[in-house]
């Protein structure tokens, strides 16, 4: 019998299953938060349909941001009330710090631009909210793709519907835009907002957008203003990018933030099976949270009660119908993100007069 004598070649076999193990890790990867989200969901399915009574509303510790009843809930215009006014613009602040109404705390967002420079802006691009694709002609535009004086040709408020249905900043460019309309910087805000609000009585909660470098570059933006401005003590900082949040961590450690995803998903796991929280080593002072998540209730008075008991504050978003905040406000809910603060404002005050 002949041989072949040359040695067998086995590297396209060899990439092709590397490429392969490659694609299962990630996918993986991808897919074992949901898993993970999804197990707790059963779970708490069985275990969790009813508030429960075995915890206690005792925290003697110095977390601010705990309020424990209606009287004291503060009250947050998310994206400075978006619903009121164009969201995350200076008009949109104007309109908080100058109503019959007072807002405890403006909750913005905000993303790094090719310059460096941080503004204010919730979606990954530009486009929901303004003409950006008319200017730049792009469907996706991102404020890490232009400087800051790019961005400024931009009518912020140009897809803002009113309560009435109408368009009320629509087809506004170059000068006729006023400053206030145009994409607001970080420093422009807080120069207004403290220039205000001058007893220091103001919070913030500030999310940082992006992730990766640029996440990093504007943390350390961030930080640098607030600490510039006085605020840092005054501002909870969250994140949904995990790098970040470890970035924070390492970095700023004075930095007040609030949960992660995963670790949103640790404390609900842990509430579930009444875990000894003093047994963890959370990173944050204050959940951020949504009354409803993929079928989980965050919205217990239980849950709340659980936070208290191991001094995390629980403030909840995106809270814009009037049952929800009553209901909240009532279990005991620290915080009320609105993009409607006038009718937040009415039921807290309910609250408080009835106290």
């Amino acid at each position: 019998m002949n041989y072949n004598s040359e040695p067998l070649d086995f590297s396209n076999e060899m990439r092709f299953y590397e490429r392969r193990n490659k694609r299962r890790k990630l996918a993986w990867g991808v897919a074992s938060p949901f898993i993970a989200a999804l197990l707790i969901v059963i779970i708490a399915m069985f275990t969790a349909s009813a508030p429960r009574v075995d915890t206690v509303t005792a925290y003697a510790g110095d977390n601010k941001y705990i309020t424990f009843d209606g009287e004291g809930c503060l009250l947050s215009a998310h994206r400075a009330g978006g619903t009121l006014a164009p969201e995350n613009t200076l008009n949109a602040m104007k309109n908080c710090m100058t109503a019959a109404y007072t807002v405890d705390v403006l909750e913005f967002d905000l993303h790094i631009t090719k310059d460096g420079k941080l503004i204010l802006l919730h979606d990954a691009t530009l486009n929901r909210t303004s003409n950006a694709e008319e200017i730049f002609g792009e469907k996706k535009c991102k404020p890490a793709d232009y400087t800051l004086e790019q961005l400024k040709q931009l009518n912020m408020g140009e897809n803002f519907e009113g309560v009435d249905g109408s368009y009320p900043y629509r087809g506004l460019r170059g000068d006729d835009i006023p400053d206030d309309l145009k994409v607001a910087t970080l420093e422009e805000v807080l120069d207004y907002t403290e220039g205000v609000r001058t007893d220091g009585s103001l919070n913030y909660i500030i999310e940082v957008k992006d992730g990766g470098d640029n996440g990093k570059k504007a943390t350390d933006e961030l930080y640098r203003v607030m600490s510039e401005k006085g605020i840092l003590q005054r501002t909870i900082i969250g994140t949904f990018q995990g790098e970040i949040t470890k970035y924070m961590d390492e970095k700023y450690p004075d930095i007040t933030r609030s949960a992660s995803i995963a670790e949103v998903l640790d404390f609900y796991y842990a509430f579930v099976f009444n875990i000894d929280l003093n047994t963890k080593d959370y990173g944050f002072e204050v959940l951020q949270i949504p009354y409803k998540l993929a079928g989980l209730n965050l919205g217990f008075k239980s849950v709340i009660d659980y936070a208290h008991h191991y001094g995390l504050a629980v403030q909840y978003w995106t809270i814009n119908k009037p049952d929800e905040i009553r209901e909240l406000v009532e279990r005991g809910a620290d915080c009320i993100m609105t993009d409607d603060p006038a009718t937040a404002h009415e039921i807290l005050t309910e609250f408080a007069a009835a106290a």
